[in-house]
């Protein structure tokens, strides 16, 4: 590898013996800030934990995935920064990044991407890193569709993926991260789509929340214990992470969910309009518990809500094998009235945090993932005595 693509300390830190701690934020647009109220309490039970007050979760995590709004975290947590400066970042540009589009426009998008853009390229947010940099401490990997070709692209900064090694033409090590986290977040309808030179083509992406990965989780199990996302490593030298649930842990947290709001629905209301406006969020619904369902079942499931009635939880639930793959907690919330009255919420207004723009939310948003960290995240779902802080 050259230089400026080494990532030394990140070979270094792949390669090290011992359990590695995994940690994905799904897509949601601006709702990613109840999962950072979720992240605050982590990192407070980690610093708690370690006796660290400066630590971030870069620190504790070995690798970090998120879809849309969750590439933005992801990103940030995987440079070393804090929870607090993320949060810090949504609420000080929230309105900005959903500026709207001009009138002629909106035929097309509802928001300009421009503003969006310049946030992630401030000095203090992603500036002119690259996705190798050497300033992202761990193992990132961020999803979004690629339009032009009509696929998901999971990128990852893996020192050992065969399109990540700088002989590559197509080396992905070199993309501009800004860039990558703008394609991840490029939902239709509400953004353009980006576009991204790489080799001699260039492709459009879109928002990765139209794919199968809107919740990244199984994904990214997939990609750090295959041997094909690993093409590139002498396998007597360097090999895929170890499977079981004493060597992988695997932590999932939710931008919050909508589901049950069409008691009254009747045949003639499904027009074409309302398919139309729909179809998309349930796809992205059914995608998402797919993804925690399959880290319920080759996972052992120590937090999660319930996922229906016939599976509840699957808290103890044995799976189709003798062994577990991993151990693995879910967190999130349940953005109808019946679920925010569960948290203690009479007062907030489902509608208003259930929209993907609900900038106006932002507080409303940040006090219900604070709640769930509060009431559903606990110390001992770490197992601290195999997964160190």
């Amino acid at each position: 590898m050259t230089d400026d693509l080494q990532q030394t300390a990140l070979c270094a830190r792949v390669t090290a013996p011992g359990p590695k701690k995994m940690l994905t934020i799904d897509g949601g647009g601006i709702r990613g800030v109840l999962a950072l109220g979720v992240l605050e309490r982590m990192e407070v039970i980690l610093r708690e934990e370690s006796g660290r007050p400066d630590l971030v979760l870069a620190d504790y995590f070995d690798a970090i995935a998120g879809t849309s709004t969750g590439a933005i975290v992801a990103a940030g947590l995987a440079k070393g920064m804090t929870v607090q400066s993320l949060i810090a970042f949504y609420v000080e540009s929230g309105k900005e990044m959903f500026r709207k589009s001009s009138l002629v426009r909106r035929v097309w998008y509802k928001y300009e991407k421009k503003a969006l853009a310049q946030k992630l390229r401030q000095a203090d947010a992603f500036g002119d890193l690259r996705l190798g940099s050497q300033e992202l401490r761990t193992v990132l990997m961020m999803v979004m569709r690629n339009a032009t070709t009509d696929s998901p692209w999971q990128i990852t900064n893996n020192p050992f993926e065969h399109y990540n090694q700088p002989a590559h033409p197509d080396c992905n090590l070199r993309l501009p991260l800004w860039r990558l986290i703008r394609a991840s977040t490029a939902a239709p309808v509400y953004f353009p789509p980006e576009e991204i030179p790489l080799g001699a083509r260039k492709f459009l992406f879109v928002d990765g929340g139209v794919t199968m990965y809107n919740n990244p989780a199984f994904q990214l199990f997939l990609m750090m214990t295959l041997d094909r996302y690993w093409r590139a490593a002498d396998p007597a030298q360097v090999r895929p992470w170890a499977v079981g649930t004493d060597k992988l842990l695997l932590m999932s947290v939710g931008t919050g969910t909508v589901s049950g709001e069409n008691q009254g629905l009747s045949a003639p209301d499904m027009h074409l309009l309302f398919n139309a406006k729909g179809i998309a969020s349930v796809l992205m619904l059914g995608a998402l518990n797919e993804q925690d369902t399959l880290c319920r079942v080759f996972g052992e499931c120590v937090a999660g809500d319930r996922i229906d009635r016939s599976l509840d939880t699957m808290i103890g639930a044995k799976g189709p094998m003798a062994d577990k793959l991993f151990r693995y907690a879910r967190y999130n919330a349940d953005l109808t009235a019946g679920g925010l009255l569960s948290l203690g919420f009479v007062e907030i207004d489902p509608p208003s945090v259930q929209q993907l723009d609900s900038v106006k939310a932002i507080d409303d948003l940040l006090r219900i993932g604070r709640a769930v960290g509060e009431t559903k995240l606990r110390k001992e779902h770490f197992d601290f005595a195999t997964f160190a802080a």
